[in-house]
């Protein structure tokens, strides 16, 4: 792994021999060599100067991390901290109903929770935070992870497990008290229809016209229906075959559906509208939300996890034969906060933008919702939740290999709004090289011809940056004449990624609708009740739903009115995750284990809440809704509109979505205040206890 010749490279290597020729290749040894390559690549990336470094290294200060993280710390929580035992009855045995409480085998329940919690954000953060260079994301994506991230989803799924797969907000009540417990609920459910119109309409964005997106993932719903059944029903515990029957029929799907994305008659039949999208998305998140979890949800998301962990490892072993060299500067002029791709300081909005690939709120719903009602074995939690999170945030590592690989020049040249570089190409090239970095019209328009784009300026939103990124590694590896192939295979990878979010947060929201009303009406709370079911599912996808289908027929409408805070509106809901966590640790007499929680709470709890703030109240139009309403108010008066506001009635609208976005917003920021204050009193009346009674 030493690709310089240093003393300590030297030293390393020495090490290593003898070890072989000792056979004592284990113990001590063993966190000795990736605690020296951590700190070897930390030097190469963070310090070394001396030559163009290779993303490689990025790929193993991440494996390291990982190996280390998830070896001796995941480990250190379950058998320190939560002593898990196998042997005690989970939720899955006690309430087995066949219909939500299933066990199931831990590598089903691992494909169903990684495709569960892998959504837009690993995906389009790390390539969109690129722009402050490639240090600041990479340092907050691997350590992020492994001492936030995957902690929260693991100890989240235990906690869960632990209390009879109650949801996030029902842990609140019993840890917190009812009030706090009911705020939890609303907030997290109003959080959670955010969450999910913003994702489905990522979906419809990305399968929009796109006969070969559309039919490949229409054909994963029989195909993961034949494999709920042949696991379930037909020859129950049963993994291997049906596994390689899956993966079989996807690969089949996949390439049937390039065929037809080249057929000039059946590309017409799936080349379906953003509408006609929109209502299919609407109609498969409650079909999964009501059928019975062994059928459709679970099997359907073990099957895209092969696509997905599949096309991520591919692309890690294409970087170690292609050794692509960072083009992007380790730290760029734009942490100053005005960069163009998009506007804020470094702390907090970094942390904010990069997201689901360290940390994500909606993770904690899945550990609370539907995973802890499919673990076979309580020690499951441990490579579900925790590794599961790893996966994904190696996904976040891919992406901002994409990113910072291809020349900055080009980056920006994609990521910039036409706000920002103008709508030429020779306007863009100006502008781009006034940041100092070289760009010229024909690599332009040499690439935008090679994966058969009219125009690869301002493609904004990080999605088609990730995927001409992904497509040029792969290129060098089996060839550019197929850099236009892997580029809409790419395009494809992300809209099925994002996907499996949309029928498990379908479900969680039915569980969250029926806890909500459970407390009115006891039975709308029963989960065993297919009436109560329906209802919360009809609920939960007519909220989801309608913003997701007003913001496709109205473009200043619908979720695109909360697009703006849907990154906040998350990491608040890791908030209250690692608010929650803490206390039952405290609660449950492991404070001297708290710190596991109560470190990456303090510290997501104080970066959220200060995004928050300055999304409200900053000076900067750019950044705060505030100081945009008030812009926008003045350009009205002077009749000066800016060019992306075409009309003063729509100005009209952006206001009141500046102004709805300050409420919505402030009303989180009081929810989880409110939550942090009770939480801390707690700890303080817990603590004070157990001290009188030591004196006793």
């Amino acid at each position: 792994m030493c690709m310089h010749n240093t003393p300590f490279c030297d030293k390393i290597k020495e090490k290593i021999i003898k070890a072989e020729n000792s056979g004592k290749l284990n113990g001590p040894f063993i966190p000795f060599i990736f605690g020296s390559l951590i700190f070897l690549s930390l030097f190469v990336l963070a310090i070394y100067r001396g030559e163009n470094i290779s993303a490689v290294w990025i790929l193993v200060l991440a494996l390291s991390s990982y190996f280390v993280g998830y070896r001796y710390y995941s480990r250190f929580i379950a058998n320190r901290v939560f002593r898990l035992d196998p042997l005690n009855p989970t939720p899955a045995h006690i309430f087995n109903n066949g219909y939500d409480f299933v066990p199931t085998n831990r590598y089903v329940v691992f494909g169903h929770h990684f495709a569960a919690i892998s959504g837009a954000g690993p995906l389009v953060g790390p390539v969109l935070a690129a722009q402050m260079g490639y240090l600041p994301a990479t340092l907050w994506i691997i350590f992020g992870v492994v001492l936030a991230g995957a902690v929260q989803d693991m100890v989240i799924l235990v906690i869960s497990t632990r209390s009879k797969a109650k949801s996030l907000g029902e842990i609140a009540s019993e840890q917190l008290g009812k009030f706090a417990g009911t705020l939890v609920l609303l907030g997290i459910y109003s959080i959670l229809t955010i969450l999910m119109a913003v994702l489905a309409l990522v979906v419809v964005k990305a399968m929009f016209e796109s006969p070969w997106g559309v039919f490949t993932i229409f054909m994963t719903i029989p195909i993961a229906m034949v494999m709920g059944v042949w696991m379930w029903k037909i020859k129950p515990g049963d993994v291997a075959l049906p596994s390689l029957f899956g993966f079989l029929a996807l690969i089949a799907s996949l390439i049937a559906g390039r065929f037809i994305a080249l057929h000039p008659e059946l590309s017409k039949l799936f080349s379906l509208s953003e509408k006609q999208i929109a209502i299919f998305l609407i109609i498969y998140g409650a079909s999964a939300s009501v059928l019975p979890v062994w059928l459709l949800l679970a099997p359907r998301d073990y099957l895209s996890t092969f696509l997905k962990i599949g096309t991520v490892v591919i692309l890690a072993v294409g970087i170690f034969l292609a050794i692509p060299e960072i083009k992007m500067p380790a730290i760029t002029q734009f942490i100053n906060g005005d960069g163009p791709v998009w506007k804020g300081d470094l702390v907090p909005f970094l942390f904010i933008t990069i997201a689901c690939g360290a940390i994500s709120g909606f993770h904690s719903l899945v550990s609370s919702g539907t995973t802890p009602k499919l673990l076979d074995k309580e020690t499951d939690a441990r490579f579900v939740g925790y590794a599961g999170m790893l996966m994904e945030s190696f996904v976040a590592v891919m992406a901002l290999i994409a990113a910072v690989t291809m020349d900055p020049g080009i980056y920006f040249a994609i990521n910039s709004p036409q706000s920002e570089i103008g709508k030429t190409v020779e306007s863009a090239v100006e502008k781009i090289k006034t940041w100092g970095f070289y760009i010229n019209a024909e690599d332009i328009e040499n690439l935008a011809r090679a994966i058969e784009e009219k125009t690869i300026l301002s493609r904004t939103g990080g999605a088609p940056s990730l995927a001409i990124g992904i497509a040029l590694i792969f290129s060098k590896v089996f060839g550019e004449h197929l850099v236009a192939f892997f580029y809409h295979f790419i395009i494809l990878f992300e809209a099925l990624f994002i996907l499996t979010t949309i029928d498990a947060g379908t479900r969680i929201g039915r569980f969250i609708f029926q806890d909500l009303a459970g407390r009115l009406i006891a039975k709308l709370g029963d989960y065993n009740s297919m009436f109560s079911s329906f209802i919360a599912t009809f609920v939960t996808v007519s909220l989801w739903g309608y913003f997701l289908y007003t913001g496709v027929v109205d473009p200043y409408g619908g979720i695109k009115t909360f697009w703006p805070i849907f990154g906040i509106a998350n990491q608040l809901l890791a908030s209250m995750a690692l608010i929650i966590a803490t206390t039952y640790l405290i609660n449950n007499r492991k404070l001297k284990y708290a710190f596991i929680t109560a470190i990456p709470m303090f510290f997501v709890v104080f970066n959220t809440s200060f995004g928050a703030l300055q999304k409200i109240f900053h000076s900067d139009p750019k950044i705060g809704f505030l100081a945009h309403a008030s812009y926008l108010k003045e350009a009205l008066l002077k009749g000066q509109l800016p060019a992306n506001i075409p009309s003063p009635a729509v100005a009209q609208r952006v206001i009141f979505g500046d102004y709805l976005n300050v409420f919505v917003l402030s009303l989180y920021l009081v929810i989880v205040s409110f939550v942090f204050i009770t939480a801390v009193s707690r700890w303080g009346k817990v603590i004070s206890e157990r001290k009188n009674n030591k004196s006793v």
